[in-house]
């Protein structure tokens, strides 16, 4: 049996696990949003930063990719929910993503906690742009996770153009 987990964000670019297979993917139901505060990865508790998040909404559809995980399906869930899991804002769902030409999969994807302290939902942009510019988390400057993601993103043909401004405006901001 696969093991399929549909990467919308820093998956994307640093999986951390073997990929056997990866095809663009479409979860509906779904928004790609900074809709978390980042307290460990991209800033800290007394500095938070933002990372993304699939926020449930009606009638969105985020475009990602499926990864079609290698090797030991438990070692790679065990992985992933150390690091995706680190602060319980995230869920773990199991959930059907569309492939290029009606095909479905059913992937393993992670979502935000609407009720979780971390969730921060329709932060205006700007707003968005000055925390991401200054944060710094365990893993880095928060912007180089928004120009990683918005960079991996357009590579495979996926416009966001929110991201794309996020992107361009922290450039500003930082200087």
């Amino acid at each position: 049996m696969s093991l399929w987990v549909f990467a919308y964000g820093s998956l994307l670019w640093n999986p951390g696990f073997k990929v056997l297979r990866q095809e663009p993917a479409t979860l509906p139901g779904y928004s790609r949003s900074f809709c978390m505060r980042s307290i460990h990865h991209r800033g800290t508790e007394k500095d938070p930063g933002l990372v993304l998040a699939l926020d449930e909404t009606t009638g969105a559809a985020c475009s990602g990719v499926a990864l079609q995980a290698g090797g030991d399906h438990d070692a790679v869930l065990a992985y992933l929910r150390e690091r995706e899991l680190v602060s319980s804002a995230y869920l773990e769902k199991v959930l059907e993503v569309q492939l290029p030409g009606g095909q479905q999969v059913t992937a393993v994807t992670y979502v935000i906690d609407p009720d979780h302290v971390q969730y921060c939902g329709a932060l205006p942009l700007e707003e968005q742009a000055q925390i991401i510019a200054r944060a710094v988390g365990g893993r880095g400057p928060n912007s180089e996770y928004l120009y990683n993601t918005a960079r991996h993103l357009d590579e495979i043909g996926i416009r966001d153009a929110e991201l794309q401004w996020l992107s361009d405006r922290v450039r500003v901001l930082c200087g």
